[in-house]
This record gives C-alpha cells, sequence and structure tokens, in this order.
C-alpha cells in the first residue's frame, strides 16, 4: 500500500511538474516539492534536490522540442545562463541552514501565487518587440537578472523558471515560445547544477524510489506538454499553466491546513 501510495504521488507530481516544464519553462521544484513534502514527508531540502534532479531530463527534452520549432534563443541566453549557475551553488549552500517548514512554505505560496498570475495577467509579447531592446542593455539586464534568478533557484528550489520566464517576456521583450524554449534552456543547465550541490552538501542520497519516479514522469509529461505548446496559441499556453498551478497550490495548502489540525 505504502509503495501504491508513493506511485500515485509521484505520478501527480511528474504530471503537474512536466506539464508546466513543457507548457511554460516553470521549474518543477514548484510542484514537486509540496507535494513530497506534504505526501510522502520527505524533508523539504531532500525533496528540492529530487525536484531539481526531475528537471535536468525534463527541460532538457523541453529544449530539444522548442529548438526543433526555433523556438530558442540560444546565444543571448548562454549569457543568462552564466550568472544563473554561479548564483544556484551560493543559494543552494545557503539553503541548507535554513528550517525545513520555511522551504516548503515558500514552494506552495510560489505555485499558487504564479497560477494566479498566469490566469489573471497572461503573457502576450510578440516576437517583434524582441528586437526592440540594444544588445548591450540586454547582456546587463541578463547578467543582474540571472544572478537573482539563480540565487532563488538555488536556495528553494522553486519560481527559477518561472522567473526566467518573467524576466525574458516583460523585461527582455521575449515572445512567449521563444521565452520558454530559452528559460527551459538554461533551466537545464541549472537544475543539474542544483541537484548535484543539494545531494553533495545534504550528504546522503534521496529515496531512489521517490527520485526514478519523478524522473520517469516529470520527463515523459514534459515532453508531452512542449509538443502541445509548440502547437497551440499563446493564450492557451498561459491559461493551461495557471490551472496546473493553481489547482495544485491550493491542493496542497489544504492538505497541510487538514494536517495540522489532526
Amino acid at each position: 500500500m505504502e509503495l501504491f501510495i508513493t506511485i500515485i504521488v509521484c505520478l501527480l507530481a511528474g504530471c503537474g511538474a512536466g506539464l508546466g516544464t513543457g507548457f511554460a519553462g516553470m521549474s518543477a521544484a514548484v510542484v514537486i516539492t509540496p507535494l513530497l513534502t506534504t505526501f510522502l514527508g520527505i524533508p523539504a531540502y531532500s525533496a528540492i534536490g529530487i525536484a531539481l534532479a526531475s528537471d535536468v531530463l525534463a527541460s532538457g527534452v523541453s529544449a530539444y522540442t522548442y529548438h526543433k520549432n526555433k523556438n530558442i534563443d540560444i546565444k543571448n541566453g548562454l549569457v543568462m545562463m552564466v550568472m544563473v549557475l554561479l548564483f544556484t551553488l551560493a543559494g543552494s549552500f545557503i539553503a541548507s541552514f535554513v528550517p525545513n517548514e520555511a522551504m516548503g512554505g515558500t514552494s506552495v505560496f510560489m505555485t499558487t501565487l504564479m497560477g494566479i498570475k498566469f490566469i489573471i495577467k497572461p503573457v502576450n509579447t510578440t516576437k517583434d518587440k524582441m528586437n526592440e531592446t540594444s544588445p548591450k542593455k540586454r547582456i546587463v539586464q541578463s547578467l543582474i537578472s540571472g544572478a537573482v534568478i539563480g540565487f532563488i533557484c538555488g536556495f528553494v528550489g522553486a519560481g527559477g523558471g518561472m522567473m526566467m520566464l518573467m524576466v525574458l517576456t516583460m523585461i527582455l521583450g521575449y515572445e512567449l515560445k521563444t521565452a520558454v524554449g530559452t528559460s527551459v534552456f538554461i533551466m537545464t543547465f541549472t537544475a543539474l547544477t542544483g541537484a548535484a550541490s543539494h545531494f553533495i552538501i545534504d550528504g546522503d542520497m534521496p529515496d531512489f524510489t521517490v527520485l526514478a519516479l519523478c524522473v520517469a514522469f516529470t520527463l515523459i509529461f514534459a515532453r508531452i506538454g512542449a509538443v502541445i505548446a509548440n502547437k497551440v496559441s499563446t493564450k492557451t499556453l498561459n491559461r493551461a499553466t495557471g490551472v496546473i498551478l493553481l489547482l495544485l497550490g491550493i491542493a496542497v495548502i489544504i492538505t497541510k491546513i487538514a494536517t495540522k489540525n489532526v
């Protein structure tokens, strides 16, 4: 029975995380971390490591799909990626000193907030606006944004992909699909760095069954999400991701409240 529950929780986590990654380039940790900590009782720091490990292949296969559809800006994405990688390490180290409850709560909050944001205020940037920002200004913005995003990704394992999406569309002027493709390209490497640093700092390997299930399910649904995302409208991308995140966030919050009252 315990194995059955583990499979179901990992399936739901992988489904939500994979679709979110494929549709909007979000970090898998936004979904996986709260579900693992709430339903399986896995410590938040260990859950973040599992989530980031799941993010590696999921983001990689999503990036490949977006690249096939010519929706990735690799050249400019590399500038941001360097800063993200460096500050992911710093954030991951500092996170090891933060109380377990604080990190779990942050993940749940980010899940709900991002869901509401994508439903109420969708991203509608067009490709025509991508050329309005000068190359020099974009590099400076990418360096600063990458530092902030990397620290948050390493610290709580959540919000990195979402913040990159917001920065690429709202600050750097990227069209949504290109922003998502660039985001998952960067997240492939930041997730790898974050997962490795989490496992090294933690000292103990996570539950292998949970890790394997989360990686597999997230990969499968990320591929499905990325394929669909490159065929549907921008409005559909925003709304679908928003609904997924909002429902998961509400479910986890209700579960946490119910657990405390028991």
